[in-house]
């Protein structure tokens, strides 16, 4: 049965453009750029930008979403671009990457309740490998006082002692609001973010 978020991302995915566009996230390309490729899992892929651009570079991903209209919009991208993932159709209140299993565990705006993205924190750093890494990107909270877009929903929204705290085992490497810019009508604003790098020792 869909939910009705479910069905509302789908809608969404069903323009016809790219939301997100096509290229990587620029904290996704700035953080994992020089990491050897392995196995890497994209927790919330959406239409797939940045599981695409890490199998461009060498790494076996899987890619899991709960809406089948991103991923089948993200598989048409990732056909053009030559490129095999493995798109996993899952809803990441119940999916369970296998625990140890990824040199590369990416979540990446996903907007979940924050007792749903606590658990989903908790299972992504289960599944990081010995020497594996994990980077979490999200809107910050105070994105809604002092930034740009995003949801307006502080329960979905991020801070970085949110997400280290549900990161047992790992070691963390940053933990910081970011800034990023974005392009509106009006000129350029600044959207505010949490960003999280950690790893597991190996």
């Amino acid at each position: 049965m869909e939910s009705t978020e479910q069905a509302a991302w789908d809608q969404r995915y069903a323009g016809p453009d790219l939301v997100w566009g096509s290229g990587p996230n620029r904290f996704v390309a700035g953080e994992l750029a020089a990491l050897t490729p392995g196995r890497a899992i994209d927790l919330g892929t959406g239409e797939g930008r940045n599981a695409i651009w890490l199998a461009e570079r060498g790494w076996r991903v899987t890619a899991v979403d709960f809406s089948a209209v991103g991923l089948a919009r993200a598989a048409r991208l990732a056909g053009e671009r030559g490129v095999s993932v493995d798109w996993v159709h899952a809803d990441l209140a119940d999916y369970e990457p296998a625990p140890g299993g990824y040199g590369l565990v990416l979540i990446a705006y996903l907007q979940l309740p924050s007792a749903g993205l606590a658990r989903v924190l908790r299972a992504a750093a289960a599944a990081v490998a010995p020497g594996g890494t994990l980077l979490v990107i999200g809107h910050d909270r105070d994105n809604i006082a002092r930034g740009h877009g995003g949801p307006q929903d502080p329960d979905r929204l991020y801070t970085p002692a949110m997400v280290t705290a549900e990161l047992d085992g790992l070691v963390i490497r940053r933990a910081e609001q970011v800034m990023r810019p974005v392009p509106t009508p009006e000129g350029e604003r600044t959207a505010i973010d949490t960003l999280v790098l950690a790893q597991r020792p190996a």
